[in-house]
């Protein structure tokens, strides 16, 4: 059995989550006062809306009450998304953020902002946007090449050629709210 908090609510989260077809991306434990806070992210490709995140967490509840693994403390547990300003760490994180604007630190100690056009399995297609007035340029970045990525906000978008306004597909894998809004959570 697993040693660590984490791993033991890893061990038992995982498989419920997943059968909700959710990922798990993050669990974390946070002292706030005498109380613990259990946060769990959840995710998929085609994104969580609130109806999503209220059965997982009502699921996940039940889960947690019947096990022991938070021991007898009092604790809240909170459900929610990555968030608009997530950060990818996983080739899905990339592919779910196809048509995003990305922060890159790169392994070289540069920093790149960029769209990502396309994802495979070695890397990312990017479109970097023009300065000045000047046209966006294309560029290849190796997955190796990134050392953190960071998804940004953007306000002031303007729509493509095809009137998509948030990937290749117009889908941008969220719920079809606003990004200002794309972190839910539900308190159980």
């Amino acid at each position: 059995m697993s040693s660590t908090l984490s791993e033991r609510l890893q061990d038992l989260l995982e498989p419920l989550v997943s059968s909700q077809g959710l990922d798990l991306e993050e669990i974390a434990v946070d002292s706030v006062g005498r109380k613990r806070v259990l946060r769990v992210t959840v995710d998929s490709d085609t994104g969580a809306d609130l109806d999503r995140i209220a059965d997982v967490s009502r699921a996940l509840s039940a889960k947690l009450d019947e096990s022991d693994v938070m021991g007898s403390a009092e604790y809240t547990l909170e459900v929610g998304t990555p968030g608009a300003e997530r950060l990818l760490t996983e080739h899905r994180h990339y592919a779910r953020a196809t048509g995003r604007l990305v922060r890159f630190q790169q392994a070289e100690g540069g920093e790149l902002v960029a769209r990502i056009t396309a994802v495979d399995d070695d890397g990312l297609d990017l479109e970097v946007p023009g300065v000045k007035g000047r046209k966006p340029t294309v560029r290849r970045l190796a997955f190796d090449d990134i050392t953190r990525a960071r998804v940004q906000v953007e306000f002031n978008r303007k729509d493509d050629a095809a009137g998509h306004t948030n990937g290749h597909d117009g889908h941008d894998g969220h719920d079809g709210h606003n990004d200002d809004n794309d972190e839910k959570e539900e308190e159980a």
